[in-house]
Order: C-alpha cells, then sequence, then structure tokens
C-alpha cells in the first residue's frame, strides 16, 4: 500500500507537494507570511534578484528611499510609532554599510529592526569582490544577531527566526545578509519553518519572590520614585505602571526613551532625568532612599557621575534583559522580566502590604519635591538678538497639535527643548535617537511613523544642521504621499556643540556656524528646498506668527510641510549637568546652582 493510499485510507488527504521557488521568492514570500506589509528600500546588484518578485507582491508595499539610512531610520520610526518589526532592504557592499548607523541605533534603543542585504555570491566571498563587504561581521556588535544565508533552502527559516529574535526578548535590529548565489537557487518553500534557536531563550515571567522584596521596599521607603524607561514602552505597559504610581504614591521620574510612559499631567510626575532634566527629576534621585528602575539602564546622560549618583537610594531594577541588570549600577533586588509582567506581579503583592499595614506615608517627601517644582519650574529667558526663542516656537507646536500627535526629533538642542516642552500624555508619541544620538534620524523616522499610523499627525522637530542629513528623504515621502510636517528649528549652527563651545572654550566657536538662516544669503534657502522637492515651504522670523503658520500647516495633507522657524542662535538648554560631574551640580541656568534640603 502507497504512502498516499494509506492517508485516504486514515480519511485524511494527501498533503499538498511543496512549492518549488526561487530564494529571491522566498524572501517575499516569508514577509508575507509573517505579516508584513511595508518595507523601505533601495536596490542595488546583489539584491536585485528579490526585487523581481517583490515588483509582483500585492501585500507588501515597498517604498523607495534615497538612501539605505534612511530606510533603516524609517523603519525605525515605523516600528517605535507603530509597534510591529520594521523591516529594511539594501544591497551588498555600500548598501550594507549605509544601514549600520539605523542597526546601532536601533540597537541602542531596542527597537524591533529586520535588515534584509544582498551579498556577492557564495563562491566570491572573501575575493574582495565587485561591492563585496562583510556586513555580517561589521554589524555582530551592533545587532542582536547577524545571519549569512549561503543556501536558498535556508531563506524561510533565517527570515522568520530574524523576525522572532527581533520582537521577543529586549526588541532590536537582526541582520540577515543573503548571498546572490542563494537568492537565483531554488528550495522547496514550506511555512511555518522549524526554529534552530538553541541558546535563544527571552525570559518573560519575573521570579516572584523577587517581585514580593521589591513590594516591601516599596512599603518601607520613606523617599520612593519610580523611574520609568523606555522597556515599559516596548512592553506596552504604560497603563500598568501607571496604576502603580497611583498605588504607590511614588515620585515618577521618566528619561529620554521613556517620555510619555506615564502622562505629563499625572500629579506624582516629575518630568525628565539627567543632564536636560528638570530639577525636581534630578533632585528627587539624589535624594531618593529607594529608586525602582522599570525599563531604563542607568544611562550616564541619566546618572552623571556614577559614583555620586542617588548615594542614598537602594535599587530595585526589572529589565527584560538580564544583561542591563547591574551593569552600571548594582541592585539590590534584581528583576528579569517583561515590565508589564513585573507590574502586573508588583501590584496585587503592593496592595496586600498596604492592607495589612497601612499605607506609607510619604507626606514629608512630598513637601520637598513640591517645594522644588514651585521654586524651579521649566522655562526660559527672552533673547537678546531680537530672533524666537526655540523653546517657544516647540511649546505652542505642542499645544496646538496636542497629545494625539507623533513627535520626532532630531539630536540635539532641539531634541532636549522637545523632551521638555511638550507634554506626553501617551506612549509611543515621542521618538528620538536617545543611546546613539544620530543626527539625520528625525526625517526619515516621521516617514517610517506616518506610514504606520497614517491618519495620525506626524511632526518632524529638527534641527538645521540634523536636517541636512537626511532631507533627501522628502522626495520620498512627497512622491509616496506620506505627509509628514516638519517644524525646522533653525538657530543658523550646530546648536548642541556651540552651547558647549559657549560654556567650556570661552566662545570659540570652532566650525560650528551653518549660515542656513542669519545672514543675507541662506545657503541652503530651506524654503526653496521643501519646493524644489515637491513639499511646501513657510518661514516664520516673528513671535506673533508662530500660532497662525502652524494653522497653516496643519492646514495642508496632501503634501509634506515643512516650516522654517528662524530662531536665536545664543539659545541654551537649562537645566544642564556638565559631562562627569555630579548631578547635584545641576546648574538651573547659567549660574544658578538649585538648593535644596533634606527634611
Amino acid at each position: 500500500m502507497s504512502e498516499d493510499t494509506a492517508k485516504v485510507n486514515r480519511g485524511g488527504d494527501a498533503p499538498p507537494e511543496p512549492e518549488r521557488i526561487t530564494g529571491a521568492q522566498a524572501i517575499i514570500r516569508s514577509l508575507e507570511e509573517l505579516g508584513v506589509e511595508t518595507v523601505f528600500g533601495l536596490p542595488g546588484g546583489a539584491i536585485l534578484p528579490t526585487y523581481d518578485p517583490l515588483f509582483a507582491s500585492e501585500r507588501i508595499r515597498h517604498i523607495l528611499v534615497r538612501h539605505e539610512q534612511g530606510a533603516g531610520h524609517a523603519a525605525e520610526g515605523f516600528a517605535a510609532a507603530g509597534g510591529e518589526v520594521g523591516v529594511c532592504i539594501a544591497t551588498s557592499g555600500p548598501g550594507a554599510t549605509n544601514l549600520i548607523t539605523a542597526l546601532a541605533n536601533a540597537n541602542m534603543d531596542s527597537t524591533p529592526l529586520l535588515a534584509i542585504t544582498g551579498q556577492v555570491g557564495a563562491t566570491m566571498i572573501g575575493t574582495d569582490a565587485f561591492q563585496e563587504a562583510d556586513i555580517v561581521g561589521a554589524t555582530m556588535p551592533l545587532t542582536k544577531h547577524s545571519f549569512l544565508v549561503t543556501d536558498a533552502k535556508d531563506i524561510p527559516a533565517r527570515i522568520s527566526e530574524a523576525y522572532y529574535i527581533a520582537r521577543t526578548g529586549r526588541p532590536g535590529p537582526v541582520l540577515v545578509d543573503v548571498t546572490k548565489t542563494a537568492q537565483v537557487g531554488e528550495l522547496e518553500f514550506n511555512w511555518p519553518p522549524e526554529h534552530h534557536l538553541p541558546g535563544y531563550k527571552p525570559r518573560v515571567r519575573p521570579h516572584h519572590r523577587q517581585v514580593r522584596t521589591a513590594a516591601r521596599e516599596l512599603q518601607e521607603a520613606k523617599r520612593p520614585v519610580l523611574m520609568v524607561g523606555g522597556g515599559t514602552i516596548r512592553s506596552g505597559a504604560g497603563e500598568v505602571v501607571t496604576r502603580l504610581a497611583d498605588l504607590t504614591g511614588a515620585a515618577v521620574v521618566t528619561t529620554l526613551m521613556g517620555r510619555g510612559a506615564v502622562p505629563d499631567s499625572h500629579p506624582q510626575h516629575l518630568g525628565m532625568p539627567g543632564m536636560h532634566g528638570s530639577v525636581p527629576a534630578v533632585a528627587a534621585l539624589q535624594r531618593a532612599d529607594l529608586i525602582v528602575a522599570l525599563g531604563a539602564r542607568f544611562d550616564d546622560r541619566v546618572t552623571g557621575d556614577l559614583q555620586t549618583f542617588a548615594p542614598g537610594a537602594r535599587i530595585v531594577h526589572a529589565d527584560i534583559d538580564p544583561a542591563e541588570i547591574s551593569k552600571n549600577r548594582t541592585a539590590d533586588v534584581p528583576i528579569v522580566g517583561d515590565i508589564s509582567d513585573v507590574v502586573e506581579a508588583l501590584l496585587p503583592a503592593v496592595r496586600a502590604l498596604h492592607e495589612r499595614e497601612g499605607t506609607p506615608d510619604l507626606t514629608s517627601w512630598w513637601r520637598q519635591l513640591n517645594a522644588l517644582r514651585e521654586n524651579y519650574p521649566l522655562g526660559w529667558t527672552p533673547t537678546d538678538d531680537g530672533l524666537m526663542a526655540p523653546q517657544e516656537v516647540i511649546q505652542r507646536l505642542g499645544q496646538i497639535a496636542g497629545p494625539d500627535a507623533i513627535y520626532v526629533s532630531g539630536v540635539g538642542q532641539h531634541q532636549m527643548w522637545s523632551a521638555q516642552f511638550i507634554s506626553y500624555e501617551k506612549p509611543q508619541t515621542w521618538l528620538n535617537s536617545g543611546g546613539l544620538g544620530t543626527m539625520g534620524y528625525a526625517i526619515p523616522a516621521a516617514m517610517g511613523a506616518k506610514c504606520a499610523k497614517p491618519d495620525t499627525e506626524v511632526w518632524a522637530i529638527d534641527g538645521d544642521g540634523c536636517f541636512q542629513m537626511t532631507n533627501q528623504e522628502l522626495a520620498t515621502c512627497a512622491l509616496n504621499d506620506i505627509p509628514i510636517k516638519v517644524a525646522l528649528i533653525n538657530n543658523s549652527s550646530l546648536g548642541m556643540v556651540r552651547q558647549w563651545q559657549t560654556l567650556f572654550y570661552d566662545g570659540r566657536y570652532s566650525h560650528t556656524e551653518l549660515e542656513t538662516g542669519h545672514e543675507s544669503r541662506l545657503i541652503p534657502d530651506f524654503v526653496k528646498l521643501a519646493e524644489a522637492y515637491g513639499c511646501v515651504g513657510l518661514r516664520c522670523t516673528r513671535p506673533e506668527d508662530i500660532d497662525d503658520v502652524i494653522a497653516q500647516a496643519r492646514e495642508i495633507n496632501d503634501r509634506p510641510v515643512i516650516i522654517d522657524f528662524v530662531v536665536s542662535r545664543d539659545a541654551m538648554v537649562w537645566p544642564m549637568v556638565p559631562a562627569g560631574v555630579s548631578n547635584d551640580e545641576i546648574q538651573y541656568a547659567r549660574g544658578i546652582t538649585p538648593q535644596w534640603e533634606d527634611e
């Protein structure tokens, strides 16, 4: 009796014959099976076989970028705003190496990313063939993992494994480098493929004993602070963490990557900690007797001089990545697990202690913190050169566009002002390059965010320095009907570097002047540049026009809009903790050091 006959006799149907397709077709089929609907990329010789079936796909929208770095950042923005894995494609050699900055950025900020690159033929690897580069070796330190595929039959499994690795555990970027040999070879396509990841077992559930210990720490603390980081947003734990704040009465600070995890309007929220954090947030950490870090990694920009950071605080550190626990600051109570699961387990444990022992009295602690709030609010001083204050521009943008918009910033002064002066009420409404500090992130990331959330208003807040690194993606936006809006904070300089030159180099402005807005010649003229890219260009030079020009931009939804806000180059970001010093030395403004005392 044949095998097929036996199956019929058992009442089953014979399985269909596996479909025989090329490796290139398998790449696209695998992405389709994974539910990928949008990819950002740029074709070239080594990836060309894959672009042929991609052209025929009815399920995947490909967005042709103008630079591979733009593809990577767009995939990051798509992932950060939409909560899905972002996907980008590039060819071998320079195409792949142009992705490296975005991969490193995604790795630092825990953004789930799948990068697929073409590679020269398998027999040509190591011969210095045209456009050959060891992208797997180059990216290993900068990704969660990098695969090299030389055989077509391995493509479905590697793509599926890469997607799984990118989105599970601590999210991050994964690269799959596929030789041209594998792309043109054939295989029998079966889905789903089996995974072979014996060393990859991300832990999600926290240890209950550690959770109970953390609850006891919160019960006994007199000056508790919840330090809420980007891991809270990646895990979708904002709502449950807010409930923990309500239950414990602890002070809350949200790091640069955690902005929006707990609403800024929450009465216990003190703002952002760190180098340019609010005085109440920085002081709370320095004076705390307990810090509960939730998906935060004690970055140097938060801690300042690590030896003097929060000297009297015990540390409860919860993170899904065990490598982060006690990496910088030793944890008294380490908890490895997804933040959602950690806090869901922590809530009943805290509640049980309250029922048995009463709610802790934090009156004295809040008396100190409220005094700091009253004495050291965020603000700015008027400019001396007659130009607009950038802080006012950004604050008005946030107030007019509101908390439902998505704000994507570049890196530098405008990034810090955006973190300070816009009120974030929801997770995934604030996107920026936090760990790597990548200039050029904003425009392509905003493009990706708009693709993920097409019905949401998306603003890129960029500086004139950052903008000139990736503004070619405005062409991508215009041609693909991606109507982002850009608030260009044009201070005609590399603002953050200039601020440091003012404060620490006696005003010697070595190569930081850009001449984009303050001189008789504008190089470039951003309004004309916008128009050349098929966008609408507007310019604002007076504070009384800020509201009107923002309103004009909001009314235009069929094309990208760029507003050139010409602002003072002398404006500085305050408060500030100079690099490498104690957070106790925070300066509220130039020459003003806050005073606080313990009760």
